[in-house]
């Protein structure tokens, strides 16, 4: 008798035995593909986020392939503009090169014309000789044409009218327009200055202005106008400051706001033209033009008080 329960018990003892054994091994095979699988997710996230990461980073990037010299030449009035857009282009493609000379309108104009440079800056509409010569214009900003005066000049708002009859010579005395007995000192630009050009277009004073001096940059206009008592000239609106004085036309003063609204008379295109449409020229000029036209380039445009065209 002993010896059947001593038989029976070693009976159960194994069978228990063998179903915990049993037991482990679907825990532990059911633990292992609940490994397997969580690793398998794992490693499918990681290879999603690690594709769309280089995605963004393609988007993101700029083109590693763009070098060489781009040439630029024309306009005084753009200096500000193409300095701070020249900085901002190199920096994001460090193969290029850019060059500007401020050699005003005209002669960028004809410097585009006979292939020297890659770009022609204008601060005026092209002509129609110009544009019959192959040249295309890509208003690249608006800019404002400021009538500046002395500091001390009581005058602070000069009529259209009243404003071309000074250029014209036919007011000579500030005193004629509410100011103190002072002569009047007429500064303009060169000929073939394009801010010159668009002023007296849009003043509809061509070719009749009687000039007391005439000097070949925005800058040297501005200084002038800054160390002369009762001089008058007129400089792109991004370059006022507190050495001079910006008078209202029309009562209308000259800002951005006004400028956009049509409200005020003197704002002017600032053109980089090319010879042909943009789509033809090289590889170079065409990412010029696209990083212009980019968020970054129109953060550039602002950051210079231009006007970003509609």
């Amino acid at each position: 008798m002993k010896k059947k329960l001593l038989a029976l018990l070693m009976s159960l003892t194994m069978t228990a035995a063998l179903i915990g054994c049993g037991s482990a091994d679907q825990t532990a095979s059911a633990e292992t593909t609940e490994t397997t699988e969580a690793t398998e997710e794992t490693t499918e996230d990681t290879v999603e986020d690690t594709a769309s990461s280089e995605a963004e980073a393609t988007e993101e990037a700029p083109a590693a392939d763009l070098s060489g010299t781009i040439s630029l030449a024309g306009s005084t009035s753009m200096e500000k503009l193409c300095e701070a857009m020249s900085e901002s282009f190199m920096e994001t493609y460090p193969g290029v090169t850019v060059t500007v000379e401020y050699t005003g309108s005209g002669a960028g104009l004809e410097s585009l014309a006979s292939g020297s440079v890659d770009i022609g800056n204008s601060s005026r509409h092209l002509k129609d000789e110009e544009v019959a010569g192959g040249a295309v214009e890509n208003v690249v900003a608006i800019d404002g044409i400021a009538v500046i005066v002395d500091p001390a000049n009581s005058v602070s708002d000069i009529p259209a009218d009243k404003l071309a009859a000074i250029y014209k010579g036919e007011i000579t005395n500030w005193s004629e327009l509410g100011g103190n007995d002072e002569a009047i000192v007429v500064i303009g630009r060169e000929s073939g200055s394009g801010t010159r050009d668009a002023f007296e277009e849009l003043l509809e004073v061509k070719d009749a202005c009687k000039y007391a001096q005439e000097l070949d940059s925005t800058g040297g206009v501005k200084a002038k106008v800054a160390a002369t008592p009762g001089a008058i000239g007129y400089v792109s609106l991004d370059v006022v400051d507190e050495s001079i004085k910006a008078v209202s036309i029309d009562s209308v003063e000259p800002t951005e706001a006004n400028i956009i609204a049509g409200d005020y008379l003197l704002s002017r295109p600032f053109v980089m033209a090319t010879n042909g449409e943009i789509s033809a020229q090289n590889d170079l000029v065409k990412g010029w033009f696209d990083y212009i036209s980019s968020d970054a380039g129109k953060d550039v445009i602002k950051s210079v008080g231009l006007i970003i065209p509609q």
